[in-house]
């Protein structure tokens, strides 16, 4: 089942004796073992019939023995499974899962990873219980949660600003729900959310970010990547050099794809890129050779090493100014 549909039938009381939820994005898991918390019992009912575990102080046959009592002054038990994934020979739960107890809501938390498929046990798995796998988005996905996450909450935010959150706070969903929480505490909710509101409340400046650097290194821009790796190196605790490499690596990559795509329109596509970005790519695409291009990865994989301490006589605060103005030249 999908996330969507897993949440209505919870909210509609229409509940599976088993739920595997497992993937690399924590947070649809954490989201639906909190909104089971929340549905299947009364506060009252909680106390006698709701059981919390963790699976690195877990065995499975305590799970089992829990999950086959009957529920006391209640219709359900609920038996939340934290950190799943720690639990030893989770396989062994393939004997309940052939014949699980009817008034009993078994969870299973599997986070950071999935089970194997291929295995037998990852084979019955959808066949015995609903079974979600959460993944983590793509890097183009994420402005778009951005917005409908805003806009759940009747909120509307500006294309750019969101393009610079996600750009700033990368894929982790729990840290952007955390940020835009935070956000919305201190914003007035009749107004846009926008670059200005960003800066001013979260730290993220709408000038000096690795979006403009990216968008100031593909149109040649000296000056103003001048002024963004200053800004960079006056807040070092912000901007991780290595982090910047990797972006500005992806970046390059995307320009030397885009180059090769006879159907340019299929580009956004493609590169999983948000379309606001394409004509970025485009300009870059345009100032950038083919050659120059496996130059600056050379440049690049040289300088990831550096930041990492191999052969690195420059001061890490340096370094990005360094492979800047070396790609610049080329």
């Amino acid at each position: 089942m999908n996330y969507k549909d897993i949440v209505l039938s919870i909210n509609n009381n229409n509940f599976s004796p088993i739920y595997f939820l497992m993937g690399d994005e924590d947070y649809y898991i954490d989201q639906l073992t909190a909104l089971f918390t929340e549905k299947v019992l009364s506060e009252d009912e909680k106390a006698f019939n709701q059981t919390i575990l963790y699976g690195k102080d877990t065995e499975v046959n305590q799970i089992i023995s829990e999950s086959k009592q009957f529920p006391i002054g209640a219709e359900k038990r609920l038996i939340i499974i934290k950190e799943a994934q720690n639990l030893k020979n989770i396989e062994s739960l393939d004997s309940y899962f052939n014949n699980p107890q009817k008034s009993t809501i078994l969870v299973l938390a599997y986070k950071n990873k999935s089970i194997d498929r291929r295995k037998k046990f990852g084979k019955e798995l959808n066949k015995k219980c609903i079974l979600f796998e959460s993944k983590k988005l793509y890097d183009n996905q994420i402005s778009s949660w951005v917005k409908k996450y805003l806009e759940e909450k009747q909120i509307s935010i500006e294309e750019k600003a969101s393009i610079i959150l996600a750009e700033y706070l990368g894929n982790n969903l729990s840290k952007i729900k955390n940020e835009l929480d935070k956000l919305l505490l201190v914003i007035n909710k009749k107004e846009k959310i926008n670059s200005f509101s960003i800066e001013k409340h979260i730290g993220i400046s709408k000038d000096y970010n690795i979006f403009e650097l990216q968008n100031a290194l593909g149109n040649r821009n000296l000056k103003k990547i001048s002024l963004i790796i200053n800004h960079f190196n006056s807040n070092e605790k912000r901007y991780n050099p290595i982090l910047s490499i990797i972006s500005l690596f992806h970046f390059f990559q995307k320009i030397f794809i885009y180059k090769s795509l006879k159907n340019k329109k299929e580009a956004s596509r493609i590169l999983k890129i948000n379309p606001f970005f394409l004509k970025q790519y485009e300009n870059a695409a345009r100032n950038y050779s083919n050659k120059q291009l496996f130059y600056i990865f050379e440049l690049l994989k040289k300088y990831d090493l550096k930041s990492k301490g191999v052969n690195n006589k420059t001061k890490n605060n340096q370094l990005l100014k360094e492979l800047t103005l070396k790609i610049l030249h080329l």
